[in-house]
């Protein structure tokens, strides 16, 4: 049997479906590695430890550097330490506001209803490209106010970067590159975006960005542009495979999908439970920053703990038969978001989008699958791309 490891992430046949290989691993070796090797954490007590516990963080820029090659000057709030991510989520917090989210309401029910308009009733289609695609990047391009006709832009850029999330001995030649350059005409384009922001604010995210201030502390232009990159990532790529995996998990579970039909108002907790059964981020890292433990192994400072947090969704001491999808389950305390001061700050705009897709799926009188689907090669993001299904 494959023990847990970096390298058996790689492997194909689990990008298909990891979740029985997870169950093996967190029954027979819910903790291993160590000794100089990555600690494999599988359980959901030991994962959300971990997040929380302000002994483990992330790497130093030139540590990071040794896995990964984005340059430390454009790396996010998200890959840092206190007392710079407690300063940059703060900021960044203050514009990212619960009214900025609620505004969106509107234009995503308008906009999941014209998309499935467009595709009902015409055969079978690639559900991924047809809704899961371009209602996130709609939905961040309102947030930044980008014009409609720069969003193929926006999706390109955002495709190729999101695969730099993984560490680039496993990205194939000429990946990166694609990455590097993604990023560059992305930031290029922000800095002008944002330029107008400064001389005419409105209402959206960027103008928020660029006038938050806390005691005279503003976001440099660095940081400004860095955290443009992450919400675009964090509010496009999770949400398409937030719609993508919940959707296949309706296919796959007919009684589910009727249920939902039936009771329209349990969306928001059948959002919940397509993130904790099937979450768009399968793993993260964290290295211990002094000499401490996970459960009771020892990991010496420098250890790096891999927190597979898809194993960790499915542990029973999370919640009653894991492996069943039960769209009426009371939520659960799953990871899919993250925990503790990394914690996803732009949850409930992911949570409304869901709910108001799954509401709009549901409303349909057919959605079934019309083929296999197809799953991307990225090995952080689980996600497909072709979905094919009637609507």
């Amino acid at each position: 049997m494959t023990e847990p490891s970096l390298l058996a992430l790689l492997d194909p046949v689990l990008r298909q479906d990891p979740y029985p290989t997870y169950r093996r691993w967190r029954e027979t070796a819910p903790l291993s590695g160590g000794g100089g090797q990555p600690l494999m954490v599988t359980r959901q007590r030991d994962c959300s430890d971990v997040l929380r516990d302000v002994r483990f963080g992330h790497l130093e820029a030139e540590q990071a550097g040794q896995l990964n090659s984005t340059p430390p000057e454009q790396r996010s709030f998200l890959g840092m330490n206190p007392p710079d991510h407690t300063r940059l989520r703060g900021l960044v917090s203050k514009a990212f506001t619960r009214k900025v989210v609620e505004r969106l309401t509107p234009m995503i029910t308008r906009t999941t209803d014209e998309l499935i308009d467009a595709v009902r009733g015409g055969g079978a289609v690639n559900l991924m490209d047809a809704i899961a695609r371009p209602l996130p990047v709609a939905v961040i391009s309102e947030l930044f106010d980008v014009p409609v006709e720069d969003r193929d832009l926006i999706v390109t850029w955002s495709h190729a970067m999101a695969r730099g999330l993984d560490p680039d001995f496993l990205i194939p030649e000429g990946v990166r590159e694609r990455q590097f350059q993604a990023r560059a005409e992305f930031r290029a384009y922000m800095l002008r975006l944002a330029d107008k922001r400064r001389d005419n604010p409105g209402e959206d995210l960027l103008s928020g960005l660029v006038q938050v201030h806390d005691g005279g502390d503003v976001l440099s232009e660095s940081e400004l542009l860095t955290t443009c990159i992450l919400l675009l990532i964090a509010g496009h790529e999770t949400t398409v495979n937030l719609i993508g995996n919940g959707t296949l998990a309706l296919l796959r579970n007919s009684s589910q999908l009727a249920r939902l039909r039936a009771e329209p108002e349990l969306a928001e907790r059948a959002v919940e439970e397509f993130l904790r059964y099937d979450p768009p981020v399968q793993f993260t890292a964290r290295i211990a920053l002094q000499d401490t433990k996970v459960g009771e192994v020892e990991a010496p400072a420098g250890t790096n703990a891999v927190l597979l947090l898809g194993a960790a969704n499915r542990d029973p001491e999370l919640c009653e038969d894991p492996e069943i999808l039960d769209i009426g389950r009371e939520p659960s305390r799953h990871l899919a978001f993250g925990h503790g001061p990394h914690f996803c700050l732009g949850a409930p705009l992911a949570r409304l989008e869901g709910r108001i897709v799954f509401q709009a799926l549901a409303r349909l009188d057919v959605l079934e699958p019309a083929g296999e689907p197809t799953y991307n090669d990225n090995v952080i993001l689980r996600g497909m791309s072709e979905l094919p299904v009637r609507l």
